[in-house]
């Protein structure tokens, strides 16, 4: 047995499942030096360790288990805690002080049980196979991913949360989605009915099915689809899957065969400290009843976490009492906000309701009997209310004199409560109980940036709800101790990348030399300031980024006009717009590749990436490539990169418009257009959403009638679905609004800044930008297309200006004065193709170097 550092034998200390909660309690245990204390046993069920179960949904857009894990792969065995993945504990021993698993018995002196909770699948004949998959468990998605490979349409059973995140998945893989509901609105524990209402007339416009008040008696054979869903009432649906989300019940298994105290409807009995009936025994998280509650959300489990590592280093541990069960959500993108007693349950209440049919959202704000404190509060639209109502209802402030104009239209959420209206005890993140005063002490500490802040008390690394209030305070906190917030661009510029936009237009300067000597300092700017003067003045004159005004302000990519790789070669990426391409071009993609031995990738976007070019080949391959009329593809730089589309009503059964034609005409428009960030487009010949146009910054839908527009969506590290912003427009209109969107995005964003961020952070946010956009609410609409059709104009294929240019060509040599390939460049054979011998950690023979 192992010792402490004073001698004495270290304590067995065991933790029963390696989820969020459990994983929260192991870090909170590390930090305080447990392990100074413990021999810590982790087990798991799953193989893999602790993941992010909040954004599983992220798991269809590109996330994998390792970057949902909660902690680095080193982290459990550097700590020195012994995880055990795969390893399900089978039984507790109360008796020998045992827990049991397959690979053998482990002894403890403290046992905690985070065990969670398990999918409810009500007991309906015929569900098995694909018509009784489940939602919870990384493996569970892989079953509904493979499920889906031979599927058209999929139902979900429930209309919660994590129903409507499972047709949101659904959807993502291509499927037509349906959610069956039994309640007669979705999301009845958390919306009252007029936002439950709102909710599903949101979801229907998205193209997702809601069938409400619907119990499914039985599944049998389908006619048209693999299974027939029978409803009680003898309706029925059709589907290839059935996913069941129909509420969680609490893993208490273990708990329940060896004894322990078992609440009515579930769940380990514990007290204040998460004791159980077991005095050896603790519980924490979905497995745990206190007080007749099971708690569903994470950031109870982790509150529970906190106060039992507190308890087992035997320090002044907080009692749990409860948890606020408030949440702000974002399902299918669309906002919901659930906050304190959202139904207006507590005697005396009151309530005020703001309802927008024609946009299907809806607020609700709950006050109590005096008027003057919020009780909760409902909102499906429009979280931008959610962070200053729920400051007003978890810290007491009292309302002003009409709290009806704390959810009537501000043109950017609720009237603004300052940071200086919070006390030091407000929550500000409430998945890691960090309050204001915890950030004030932050500051204080040293920490004078938001990463910092961020790193030092764990604030927005949960759900990252709190990030713009985070902010707020941060900021507010500097100028409170006399720190000026400084927003300049850099120590050349003082001023924002919306205020140098502003000064190049206004003033109409063509340099970086000119910006800098009016409204600069220094002589030759830095690595921030010159690709972003660089990409403004790109943005206002589409001068050719060759210009010799504009090559020193490049990146290397911009620079040589081709995306660097990391052996140090180049891609070549010619425009394929809408993805349609004829077979004689393909042909000469075909040939140059073959001629260049260039490594062939069909890409995501429906192009054809080909990789291996070294730079004095760059333009020898564009040569042939525009003769064949191709132009570039802007794979580069900070611009429009691709449309995609379906085949549409072209060739599909399903289109009801021309998609291809649409993106054809939507590149052919913006190509060469220079933003603060890449630009992605989609559009989509039907509902089904083949081409994933929600996904993109401009993503457009056919409908019978025309198009509806989306905006400010991305894929990437943090995806976020983009928003409905206006439907069944006519193509000239469409076009009018994207032109106005885009050049209003390029005027107002930061520097390298994506149409989803600056949504985010857009003042007024989708209500404002519709005022300035559709209703020209600033008199800029006119100025805005004006703008847009200049950049237009202007355009012409970088490449082809390099080509018709010898001096221009000159850089495109490894030396200056040999026109020798790089000898440094190794490459391997792998699956008929060449690629990076470093790629595969590799050094080539002889024999195998190419």
């Amino acid at each position: 047995m192992n010792a402490t550092a004073s001698g004495a034998p270290k304590g067995r200390l065991v933790i029963v499942g390696n989820g969020m909660v459990g994983h929260h309690c192991v870090e909170q245990l590390v930090a305080r030096g447990a392990l100074e204390r413990f021999e810590l046993h982790v087990f798991g069920e799953e193989r893999q360790r602790a993941y992010d179960r909040v954004h599983l949904s992220e798991y269809f857009t590109g996330s994998c288990a390792e970057t949902l894990a909660l902690c680095d792969q080193a982290f459990y065995p550097d700590s020195g805690v012994h995880l055990h993945l795969g390893e399900a504990v089978l039984q507790i021993d109360r008796e020998r002080a045992e827990v049991v698993t397959a690979e053998g018995r482990y002894g403890y002196d403290q046992l905690v049980l985070a065990t969670g909770s398990y999918p409810f699948v009500p007991p309906i004949e015929g569900s098995a196979g694909d018509a009784r998959l489940v939602y919870r468990t990384l493996d569970d998605l892989d079953a509904i991913r493979a499920a889906a490979g031979s599927a058209r349409r999929g139902v979900v059973v429930g209309g919660g949360l994590l129903g409507l995140e499972a047709a949101n998945a659904l959807k993502s893989l291509g499927l037509e989605a349906h959610v069956v509901e039994f309640a007669p609105r979705l999301m009845p524990v958390q919306l009252d009915s007029e936002g439950g209402a709102a909710l599903k007339a949101q979801i229907e416009a998205l193209g997702v099915g809601v069938h409400l008040s619907r119990a499914t008696q039985s599944i049998s054979a389908g006619a048209d689809y693999r299974y027939r869903m029978n409803f009680d009432g003898g309706e029925h649906l059709e589907t290839d899957l059935v996913v069941f989300s129909a509420g969680i019940r609490p893993q208490d298994a273990l708990g329940r065969a060896c004894g322990l105290d078992i609440a009515a409807r579930g769940g380990v009995v514990i007290d204040n400290h998460c004791t159980t009936s077991d005095p050896r025994i603790f519980a924490i998280g979905e497995c745990a009843s206190w007080n007749g509650s099971v708690f569903g959300l994470v950031a109870p489990g982790y509150a529970m976490a906190r106060n039992l590592a507190a308890l087992l280093m035997g320090e002044q541990a907080q009692a749990f009492t409860g948890a606020d069960m408030s949440t702000k959500l974002k399902l299918l993108g669309v906002d919901v906000g659930s906050i304190g007693d959202a139904h207006g349950a507590t005697p005396g209440a009151r309530s005020y309701r703001y309802i927008d049919e024609a946009n299907a959202s809806y607020r609700r704000l709950v006050v109590d009997a005096s008027g003057k404190h919020v009780l909760g509060a409902v909102l499906v639209g429009d979280n931008s209310y959610y962070d200053t109502l729920l400051q007003y209802a978890q810290n007491g402030i009292k309302l002003p004199a009409d709290p009806a104009t704390l959810i009537l239209p501000q043109g950017g959420g609720a009237p603004a409560l300052g940071a200086d209206a919070l006390p030091d005890s407000a929550t500000i993140c409430s998945c890691h109980n960090v309050s204001k005063g915890a950030v004030c002490a932050a500051i204080d500490s040293g920490c004078g940036d938001l990463a910092s802040v961020k790193a030092c008390t764990k604030a927005a690394s949960g759900c990252g709800g709190c990030a713009a209030l985070l902010k707020q305070v941060f900021e507010h906190e500097l100028t409170a101790r006399g720190v000026t917030v400084d927003k300049s661009l850099c120590e050349h510029f003082a001023y924002t990348r919306q205020e140098l936009y502003a000064l190049v237009r206004v003033e109409g300067i063509r340099t970086f030399a000119e910006l800098l000597e009016r409204h600069g300092q220094g002589h030759v700017g830095c690595d921030i300031c010159k690709p972003a003067v660089g990409n403004i003045l790109a943005s206002c004159w589409n001068q050719p980024i060759m210009d010799p005004a504009l090559v020193p302000l490049q990146d290397t990519n911009d620079t040589f006009m081709a995306n660097m790789q990391k052996n140090g070669t180049y891609s070549v990426v010619p425009r394929i717009p809408g993805g349609e391409i004829t077979p004689e071009k393909l042909i000469v993609i075909g040939q140059v590749a073959k001629k260049y031995d260039l490594y062939t990738k069909i890409t995501g976007g429906q192009r054809i990436d080909l990789f291996g070019a070294q730079l004095h080949e760059l333009p020898l391959i564009w040569g042939e490539l525009i003769e064949a009329g191709f132009e570039t593809g802007h794979a580069y730089g900070k611009s429009t990169r691709t449309v995609k589309s379906c085949v549409g009503s072209t060739w599909c059964r399903y289109g009801v418009q021309d998609s291809v034609a649409m993106a054809l005409r939507l590149e052919d428009r913006y190509k060469g257009l220079r933003s603060p960030h890449k630009l992605k487009f989609a559009v989509s010949g039907c509902t089904r959403e083949c081409a994933e146009a929600q996904s993109k910054d401009i993503g457009v839908i056919a409908t019978d009638k025309g198009w509806n527009l989306y905006v400010c969506g991305n894929g990437g590290m943090r995806p976020r679905h983009a928003e409905l912003f206006a439907t069944d427009l006519d193509d000239e209109t469409l076009v009018r609004l994207i032109d106005r969107v885009l050049m209003f995005y390029i005027r107002t964003a930061d520097k390298l800044q994506r149409t989803s961020v600056w949504r985010e952070n857009l003042e007024g946010g989708l209500d404002y930008l519709k005022q300035v956009v559709l209703d020209d609410s600033l008199g800029l609409a006119a100025e805005l297309e004006a703008q847009m059709q200049h950049v237009v104009e202007q355009y012409e294929c970088e490449w082809a200006n390099a080509l018709s240019d010898p001096e221009k060509l000159k850089r495109f040599r490894t030396f200056v004065n040999d026109k020798r390939a790089d000898p440094d460049v190794h490459f391997v054979r792998e699956r008929g193709q060449r690629r990076p011998a470093a790629a595969l950690h590799l050094i080539p023979t002889h024999e195998e170097a190419v």
